[in-house]
């Protein structure tokens, strides 16, 4: 009997691995609480760690990296205006960053716009260089999305591409108040390095792509689930999505 309850509890979290294969434990234990109540089986988090131990399906955590930022150029560099705001709502502080996804040939690079309170992924690019037009890109789409963005921040590195006249000129032109890290300290955009770090751990965006098409198909689908199926425990396990339509 106790071998088919374990069977049956690694069929469910199976079955909910195809969406988010390397969900932990915790967030297991309540997105399937339904499933579990339905299946009328009691799993705590110690019992549903062992199973999963037991069966070698404990997720394990990678760490690399790669320098996408120059903030040694000829252009302005603002100060961190966030550090004592207070966020409250969606659209309030927008966080910005650029990760790398590896291919065959080399790298691409992932711009990503996250809302702040709602985590949500509101803007990202993926393009086979560093240079503005990908960051650009991702601006345009938030902002389009956003509607409306008054008395919004958006916050930044000193990265080359966001302190570039192009990209300050979109956000003057918005209304819309520039923030970046001081002295390069990537702790002052810890949730935009956050944001980065579960795309790769949690939605293989960690993986080596064939090519850029195929990393772009595989980014799409990773924010698509990030946004709408990942549950966050600083959202009281909530989905970004969620917070962020309640809020906007």
């Amino acid at each position: 009997m106790r071998l088919e309850i374990e069977q049956h509890i690694i069929e469910i979290v199976r079955e909910r691995r195809k969406s988010l294969p390397r969900e932990g434990v915790r967030k297991l234990l309540k997105s399937l609480d339904a499933d579990f109540t339905e299946a009328n089986i009691k799993v705590g988090r110690d019992t549903l760690f062992n199973v999963l131990r037991k069966h070698q399906m404990l997720t394990l955590r990678k760490r690399t990296s790669a320098r996408t930022t120059n903030s040694y150029h000829r252009f302005y560099k603002y100060n961190n205006i966030i550090k004592d705001v207070e966020v409250t709502r969606s659209n309030q502080v927008w966080v910005s960053d650029i990760t790398y996804i590896r291919t065959v040939k080399g790298f691409c690079y992932l711009a990503l716009i996250t809302d702040m309170y709602s985590r949500k992924i509101v803007g990202y690019d993926l393009s086979d260089s560093l240079e503005l037009k990908g960051c650009v890109r991702a601006l345009n789409k938030a902002i389009y999305k956003a509607k409306n963005t008054n008395g919004l921040i958006h916050h930044s590195d000193r990265g080359i591409q966001y302190c570039s006249n192009q990209y300050t000129q979109i956000l003057k032109r918005k209304k819309i108040d520039i923030s970046m890290t001081e002295e390069n300290h990537c702790y002052e955009n810890a949730m935009a390095e956050r944001v980065n770090g579960i795309l790769k751990d949690e939605f293989y965006l960690d993986q080596t792509f064939d090519n850029v098409a195929h990393a772009k198909r595989a980014a799409k689908n990773a924010i698509n689930l990030y946004n709408e199926i990942r549950l966050h425990l600083s959202l009281d396990y909530k989905t970004p999505n969620m917070v962020y339509k309640l809020s906007a």
